[in-house]
């Protein structure tokens, strides 16, 4: 039984069903809801069961598949656990079945941009017959391309905290890019969001590596769960008995075998930001793991100017660069964003809080944002964070409203020459949206739209 019709349910339907297996894809959404993801679906031999999560469902099932945004903690999940029933997902499937070596990324932050480095990257490295996969929690679901991916390809595998909870096979290469507080409201603690995220290095062996974040506190504290061989990444030069990638004098470095070697200048790289900068140091370690070629390296940066809804720059409006980085969907994340600008910021915050401290964020705010319209769910709880405007040391003004567009109209009134005006909500958008995708592309045609 596949609990949670989504993207990654319906692929392991479709996959599963066609190997034979007696498939029950279960919903909370009734039948109207799940009208389009059935015809998705028409002609395969696939059970519906929807409306709910009746542990009824049980029954009949031997393997329970759980799709990435369902809850361990739902009952008919739990019961499975505790009935001894198996409980997986299909990126654990994936894993069992992939006949050809994985690259496994996955954080708290910068995950994608890492992810989609390194497929541009694998791509040119990856020479024909050959072929690079690129998928996970980037993109389609790998699963249902299992019978086409031969020996020698390479699979790159975006891997979210809630992918990895089940984790009992780990990727070749287990990159940890960063940890830092983040879908709590899942977790509940600081401390189980990052052993789930440790799970990406159980299974491991002495012929695997690891790629940390030697300057992130999350990441670099599970090096003594490492099995095989450590390569790190940081901004400052590692240890002389360290493996890793670092920055120095406008290059990408990276220092193996006691040499120096430099790998990509600061002038190919066109993503803003320190953050940016780290993800690009990431995607050169794990590329020098899994033993890239310069030139592969240097061809996956050039000419990369970031992915949709990350730091993406939508037009000029009013003399003012709009930039949408509806991804960020955590405090930190918007404080990553307002780190790559100097100019005068009007700040779009808010969405569905998971459970985060703003508090660091707000400090952040007040000390370089001019303008904040809040918006969505969450408006009470970042207001109270932010605090008063009155006796700062620096002055901001605060709007608030219950939704995106309305948030980009009164951006539109405020803006002036020279400003950039972000959105970098810090919410997800799940009180308004389907995912953080569609509220960024909500926004860019709102933009696009303004006169």
């Amino acid at each position: 039984m596949i609990v949670g019709a989504a993207r990654q349910g319906l692929a392991l339907a479709r996959f599963l069903s066609t190997q034979g297996a007696q498939v029950t894809l279960n919903d909370q959404r009734s039948e109207q809801e799940m009208q389009p993801a059935m015809d998705q679906l028409r002609g395969y031999p696939v059970r519906w069961a929807l409306g709910g999560h009746p542990t009824s469902l049980l029954e009949d099932a031997t393997i329970i598949c759980v799709s990435g945004g369902v809850p361990l903690d739902l009952p008919l999940v739990a019961n499975a656990l505790d009935s001894g029933i198996t409980v997986t997902n299909d990126s654990q499937i994936f894993l069992e079945l992939v006949p050809c070596p994985v690259i496994g990324i996955t954080g708290s932050a910068g995950k994608t941009t890492t992810t989609t480095l390194l497929g541009r990257m694998a791509v040119v490295q990856m020479q024909p017959p050959n072929h690079a996969w690129v998928g996970g929690n980037i993109g389609n679901p790998l699963i249902e391309y299992i019978g086409e991916i031969q020996i020698n390809d390479l699979v790159i595998l975006e891997l979210s905290s809630f992918q990895l909870e089940l984790m009992q096979h780990a990727p070749n290469i287990a990159a940890i890019l960063n940890i830092t507080p983040n879908h709590l409201d899942r977790h509940g603690t600081l401390e189980s969001y990052s052993a789930a995220k440790a799970r990406i290095l159980i299974g491991q062996n002495p012929s695997d590596v690891a790629v940390l974040n030697r300057e992130d506190q999350g990441s670099w504290s599970l090096r003594d769960l490492v099995q095989g061989k450590l390569v790190s990444f940081g901004l400052n030069q590692p240890n002389s008995t360290q493996e890793g990638t670092f920055f120095e004098n406008g290059w990408v470095c990276w220092q193996g075998n006691g040499e120096v070697e430099k790998l990509i200048p600061q002038s190919s790289i066109l993503l803003r930001g320190e953050h940016n900068l780290l993800n690009v140091l990431s995607a050169c370690a794990i590329a020098k793991a899994a033993n890239f070629d310069h030139e592969s390296m240097l061809a996956g940066i050039n000419g990369f100017a970031g992915v949709s809804h990350r730091l993406e720059f939508i037009r000029t409006f009013k003399g003012a660069a709009w930039y949408n980085d509806s991804i960020a969907t955590a405090p930190e994340r918007t404080a990553a964003a307002l780190r790559s600008f100097t100019e005068p910021i009007v700040l779009l915050l808010g969405g569905r809080d998971k459970n985060l401290p703003w508090e660091d964020l707000a400090a952040q705010v007040r000390n370089q944002v001019d303008h904040v319209i809040v918006f969505g769910e969450a408006s009470p709880k970042i207001i109270r964070s932010l605090g008063t405007t009155n006796g700062q040391s620096r002055p901001f003004s605060i709007d608030c409203c219950d939704h995106l567009y309305e948030a980009v109209q009164l951006a539109a009134e405020r803006v002036e020459p020279g400003d950039v005006v972000l959105l970098s909500p810090g919410g997800t958008s799940f009180d308004e949206f389907k995912d953080f995708s569609e509220r960024g592309e909500a926004f860019r045609r709102w933009v696009n739209q303004l006169v």
